[in-house]
């Protein structure tokens, strides 16, 4: 694998709680960053190694996504769906069945088309919890969506979700994706030996991710804490999204009660959204070390209030930041949910007992954050011997006039809104500010929307 060194970096954000760096190089050797300095290129210079003048380049450590569902980017931009008359679990019940008309040529495709667009936008981790499966498109979803991650070079977690409650008990799951908790535990467990990778820079992980409470029976998520645990994997589920009522009046107990009831809390594991949490039940879930991975932009769509994101911070939760889905997100843009994440805490902070963390919190949140909530102390941060995963912004732009004193604060606070000039996987680059190097992204776009227009044709409504 080729080294790399770039060369005189106007700014190098090793971390969202760490000096900058002006003016210093790093250099990367195979998957790891090497070294960074002032000036890397003596005689200790690997010979082959590719220089690249970084100078004007703000360089941070690679962002982590830590909530997707690659799949729904066939629902996007449809004025249709009117968030504004529908609940989450009224928008549920109007999509799934839609959902369910998914063929696993669409699934590779959804998959290529999210990934695309968060390599461009400096995300080089990334979770999907990939919890539907129609019978009809057959037993190798996951394994597709991996086959498109490895096309483009992105280090992915799959969370292989499953519904298993069937509608007539109360869930908003169609009889075409529903599955027995045996037919998603097998499928977990064939996953886990298959691909999940336990080592230092693993560009594969699995994880066990019931795809929340309310549409599962309770043994599921029993099974489910005993399958995670005995095979050393993470615990991911939705909670906190509209819930909790519904599963106080069928269970006695709200949502993350329930979960603990259930065992299905813990450092191991992380929840989706939490919303509507309150701050009795932020604070259970921070003595047992269940993370929370806040998926800001859905609240504009979704959300009844702001994530109360000072409280969690108050507390000690661990937060990680979500893209979520293009069914409540119609982006796969992380970096844009950074700049999403806080300016909504400012709309909020008049109504919070917390104030609003620092700008480089949220940087924070979409880096080392997420790195945590997946268990990973390689990702997250730049430093030698960790992961060469980065991105670069080359800011000798007007429209960052006035912005560059501050590199760990650009993102939150200013955004950026345009593709970055580099990202770095791994130890090599997967997108070079204008093409993903030996990939055909014309060809890829043409293949995707002929799969997906079988779907759902195109002039028709869902």
């Amino acid at each position: 694998m080729t080294a790399f060194l770039l060369k005189g970096c106007a700014a190098i954000v090793t971390a969202h709680d760490a000096p900058v760096l002006r003016d210093h190089d790093l250099l990367t050797d195979g998957p790891a960053v090497a070294a960074i300095g002032p000036d890397l290129s003596g005689p200790d210079l690997p010979q082959d190694a590719q220089v690249i003048d970084a100078s004007g380049w703000f360089v941070y450590p690679g962002l982590v996504n830590t909530h997707h569902h690659f799949f729904q980017c066939f629902v996007r931009n449809r004025a249709e769906l009117d968030w504004t008359k529908l609940t989450v679990l009224e928008w549920l019940d109007r999509i799934y069945p839609v959902f369910g008309r998914l063929t696993e040529d669409a699934f590779h495709h959804a998959s290529l088309s999210a990934i695309a667009e968060l390599l461009k936008h400096g995300c080089t981790t990334a979770f999907d919890h990939q919890y539907c499966f129609p019978r009809h498109a057959g037993t190798r979803i996951v394994d597709r969506q991996i086959e498109a991650a490895e096309r483009f070079g992105i280090r992915i977690h799959i969370g292989r979700g499953g519904n298993t409650l069937p509608k007539s008990k109360g869930s908003t799951i169609p009889d075409a994706i529903l599955e027995t908790t045996d037919a998603f535990l097998s499928d977990c467990a064939r996953l886990i030996d298959a691909y999940h990778d336990p080592h230092p820079f693993a560009m594969r992980q699995i994880a066990v991710a019931p795809c929340q409470p309310v549409n599962c029976w309770r043994d599921t998520f029993v099974e489910s804490v005993a399958l995670a645990r005995d095979r050393g994997v993470r615990l991911h589920s939705h909670v906190g999204e509209g819930e909790s009522e519904v599963m106080r009046q069928r269970t006695g107990m709200r949502t993350v009660e329930w979960c603990e009831d259930v065992g299905f809390a813990g450092p191991d594991t992380f929840y989706a959204h939490c919303w509507e949490l309150s701050r009795d039940e932020l604070a259970a879930m921070a003595r047992t070390g269940t993370g929370v991975s806040h998926c800001p932009e859905p609240v504009y769509l979704v959300g009844a209030e702001v994530t109360d994101i000072p409280a969690m911070h108050a507390l000690g939760l661990t937060v990680g930041l979500g893209a979520d889905g293009a069914a409540s997100n119609d982006n796969s843009d992380l970096m844009h949910c950074i700049h999403s994440a806080y300016m909504l805490q400012c709309l909020a902070a008049g109504r919070r007992d917390d104030p609003v963390p620092h700008p480089s919190a949220f940087l924070g949140h979409a880096t080392a954050g997420g790195a945590a909530l997946l268990g990973r102390d390689d990702i997250g941060r730049l430093g030698p011997g960790l992961a060469a995963d980065l991105f670069a912004l080359d800011t000798r732009r007007l429209e960052f006039a006035g912005t560059r004193h501050d590199p760990v604060s650009l993102i939150p606070k200013v955004g950026v809104g345009r593709p970055v000039d580099l990202t770095m996987v791994n130890g090599r680059i997967v997108w070079d500010g204008t093409q993903f190097p030996g990939l055909d992204e014309a060809a890829m776009l043409a293949e995707a929307e002929t799969v997906l227009d079988t779907i759902i044709p195109p002039g028709t409504t869902i």
